[in-house]
Parts: structure tokens; C-alpha cells; sequence
């Protein structure tokens, strides 16, 4: 009997089960399904949802649109007269009688960069290092109008320079100010990436005031203030705009931060309230004209802080007086190395690029208040402003270089001149293509 019961028991749960199953279909409680449950895809997005990211991307056409057509892809042509064989061991004299024998046909190399048009009557800004040493520089237009352009002047201690085509009525870009931009505020860069004419990118602002970046060919008079972004920056940017979402112009592109010589998020772009002042000088004193405090500055650390009695951890500290150091100004004014200079002009300094760009808003000859801090010590000199001695090995010296940056650890390189050989000399190198910065074919 009890077995039976137990057969009865296990029979009326079963049925219970079954009914509980038809009873939860009925009212599409449940489903029989696979183990893997359809996924129901979600309803296709509103207008009012899409709204946000619609306007935003009209306003990046509405900026390519107005900017791009004033933007230029600049070739940059060198002549350069190689020796058939190399000549080693001659003997005194017998240089010049082999000479006769080798081939001087010039070989041509090619860079290509990017510039912009701020006047209708054909000046175009850009980067020096696109044109340096340029034996034919051609400018050609969103339009395909090709120009032979002039260089008026150029300055390696900024990396700016000024060029000319003979035309009128161009389109130009609206020029900025780089001082009213803020970190995080969207940004577009346009240029000529890679052989990629007119690419317009977008980023935002990363940081604002980066110095020390160690670029190469710079002087110890080279003016660091750079804009940094995340825009996508490459090889043959140089000298292309960085444009605020107003439409425009607060920066030229320059430089890059990356460990193979492509973007990697961090680009760098010179204040264009900088670049302007190097156009002006050189359309009306056909050279640029800076003043110089004549010291060498440095970031402060923390031990410098505290030396000097600054209860923030702040300012530029004089390293030294550099090589010219009996005829530096700040020098004759009493300033010692080891100051920290905390303000300049009444303008407060927490910064190397801060005091940079204070002083360069002087010229030679005028006079600043500078204030430092000397052993918990507050001292203010008024300085009288020099100019720096010219170094012509820098305006020589700055395309010719072949070095490729480091490939295995992060390296800043100048992203401009994206040289190539000439047909000649791509069919005898197979291996021959674009580089980074201002190299050769180094791969």
C-alpha cells in the first residue's frame, strides 16, 4: 500500500506540473525556447534623442566648411648635388682634379606640409621647418589653383614662418585668440596627413602652456608655449590650422608626442597670438624682433620653492646668464641665478611659458618690472630689454637633418616635412617613402 501511495503521489505532481505549464502559456508567461533566449532588438532612436550629437555634427561641417578652403598643401622642393662614388684617402690636392669627374645633376627631394591663407592678397602662415632651406616652394588650393609661393621670413626659434602667393580675392581664415581657449573645449585640426590632402580631424584641448618639450633645432632663445590636443595630428600637419568651434584659427600644428612617428593623441600646436606677432614683425621689419630678459629659466621645483620662502610651488628660476652673460640685461639689472622670477610686467608667473609669453609681448629696447624671490627674500628689478644675438647655424642646420626619431621610447618630433625622394631615386630604392618629421628614408 505504501508503494502504491507513493506512485500516486509522484503521478499527481507530475500532472500538477504539466498543468502549471499549459495554464502559464496561456497567458505567454513563459515560452519553450532554446537555452540561448532571443535578444529583441530596442526601438530605433528618436529624433529628440539624436537631437544633442546632430547639432553637434553640423557644427563641425559648418567649420570644415568655412576653414578648408582657406587651407593649403605646400610642397617644398631641395636641390641637392650627390657624388656618384664616394671619394676616401685621396691624396693633398687631388681632391679638386676628381671632382671634375663626378655627376652633378641636381637630385631633387620633395616635403609636404600645410599652411593657411590670412590674407586675400596670398600670405600664407606655416611652419619653418616646412620650408627651411626650400630651393622651390608650390602652394595648391581645396580648388586645385597651384601657386609658386615666396618665403618673406621665417623663424626657427618659434618654428613659424611667412610665405607669399602672387594672387587677390583668396579665402582666408578667421583668426582667434588662443588666451580665451580653455582645456576641454572642442578643437578641429586641418591639414595634409600622409599624402592625404584636406583631412579634417577633431579633438579637444588636452592641456595649455606645454614647454620643454625638447624639439629639435631649437635655440636656447626658442619660445615653448604650445597648445596640446588629441585632434589627430600627423606627418605632413605641420603648419595646418587648429580651430576652435567658432571657426577660428588658435593654433598652428607642429609637433607630436609618439614612440613610431604617428599620432598617438598628443599633438602640439604654436599660439597663434604667438604667430601672429612673428607675421607682423616680419612684414614690417623684415625680421622678427624679440626681446630677451637674457637668462636661462627653468621650471621650479619644490626644493627651489621652499629655498626661496614661495608658499606655492611656482614661477621660472634663473639657471644662468648663458654664454653672453656679461651683456645680459636681466644681469646688469641685479638679477642672480638661483631667482625665481614670480612676476613680470605686474602679470603673475607660475610658469616657464607664462614668463615667455609676458616678455615677448615687448620689444627690444623697452623696459619691464620683474619681481623675484631671492632667500624668502621679495626683490623687483626694472630690465631693460636686449635682443638676441643672431645664430645663423640654426636657420642653416634645421632641414638638412637626417636622424630619425627614436622608435622604441616616446620622442617629440616635428610632423611637417614629410620628405620623399624624386622618381630617380625611388626606382633605385625600393624601400624609399614618407618619414616622420624632417628625416631622410632612415627605416
Amino acid at each position: 500500500m505504501k508503494k502504491l501511495a507513493r506512485v500516486q503521489l509522484l503521478a499527481a505532481i507530475l500532472v500538477a506540473f504539466a498543468s502549471g505549464l499549459v495554464f502559464a502559456s496561456g497567458f505567454d508567461l513563459t515560452r519553450i525556447s532554446w537555452a540561448q533566449s532571443k535578444v529583441v532588438p530596442a526601438p530605433k532612436p528618436t529624433p529628440q534623442e539624436v537631437k544633442p550629437l546632430e547639432e553637434t555634427g553640423q557644427a563641425f561641417e559648418a567649420i570644415a566648411e568655412h576653414v578648408t578652403p582657406a587651407v593649403v598643401s605646400i610642397t617644398a622642393e631641395q636641390l641637392e648635388v650627390r657624388r656618384s662614388t664616394p671619394r676616401r684617402n685621396l691624396p693633398p690636392g687631388m681632391e679638386d682634379f676628381f671632382r671634375q669627374f663626378d655627376n652633378q645633376d641636381p637630385q631633387p627631394r620633395s616635403g609636404t606640409g600645410s599652411g593657411f591663407i590670412v590674407s586675400k592678397d596670398g600670405y600664407i602662415l606655416t611652419n619653418n621647418h616646412v620650408v627651411a632651406d626650400a630651393d622651390r616652394v608650390t602652394v595648391r588650393l581645396l580648388d586645385n589653383r597651384t601657386f609658386t609661393a615666396k618665403v618673406v621670413g621665417r623663424d626657427p626659434t618659434t618654428d613659424v614662418a611667412l610665405i607669399k602667393v602672387d594672387a587677390n580675392d583668396l579665402p582666408m581664415v578667421s583668426i582667434g585668440d588662443d588666451r580665451q581657449s580653455r582645456v576641454g573645449q572642442w578643437v578641429v585640426a586641418i591639414g595634409n596627413p600622409l599624402g592625404l590632402d584636406f583631412t579634417v580631424t577633431a579633438g579637444i584641448i588636452s592641456a595649455k602652456g606645454r614647454s620643454q618639450l625638447n624639439l629639435p633645432g631649437r635655440d636656447r632663445y626658442a619660445i615653448q608655449d604650445f597648445i596640446q590636443t588629441d585632434a589627430a595630428i600627423n606627418p605632413g600637419n605641420s603648419g595646418g590650422p587648429l580651430v576652435n568651434i567658432r571657426g577660428e584659427v588658435i593654433g598652428i600644428n607642429s609637433a607630436i608626442a609618439s614612440a613610431t612617428g604617428f599620432n598617438a593623441g598628443y599633438g602640439f600646436a604654436i599660439p597663434i597670438t604667438l604667430a601672429k606677432t612673428v607675421m607682423e614683425d616680419i612684414r614690417t621689419y623684415g625680421k622678427v624682433r624679440r626681446a630677451v630678459l637674457g637668462v636661462e629659466i627653468a621650471e621650479v621645483e619644490p626644493a627651489d620653492a621652499r629655498a626661496a620662502g614661495l608658499s606655492d610651488i611656482r614661477g621660472a628660476k634663473v639657471q644662468s646668464f648663458g654664454p653672453d652673460a656679461e651683456d645680459s640685461p636681466a644681469r646688469k639689472a641685479g638679477v642672480e641665478v638661483g631667482d625665481i622670477i614670480i612676476t613680470a610686467a605686474g602679470q603673475r608667473v607660475n610658469r616657464v611659458s607664462e614668463l615667455q609669453r609676458v616678455i615677448r609681448g615687448f620689444k627690444p629696447g623697452e623696459t619691464v618690472d620683474v619681481e623675484v624671490m631671492r632667500f624668502r627674500e621679495r626683490k623687483t628689478f626694472k630690465v631693460h630689454l636686449g635682443e638676441p644675438v643672431p645664430d645663423s647655424s640654426q636657420v642653416a642646420s634645421r632641414a638638412r637633418a637626417v636622424a630619425c626619431p627614436p622608435r622604441a621610447a616616446a620622442s617629440i618630433v616635428t610632423t611637417g616635412l614629410v620628405l620623399r625622394c624624386s622618381r630617380s631615386l625611388m626606382k633605385s630604392s625600393a624601400r624609399g617613402r614618407w618619414t616622420t618629421g624632417i628625416a631622410a628614408d632612415c627605416s
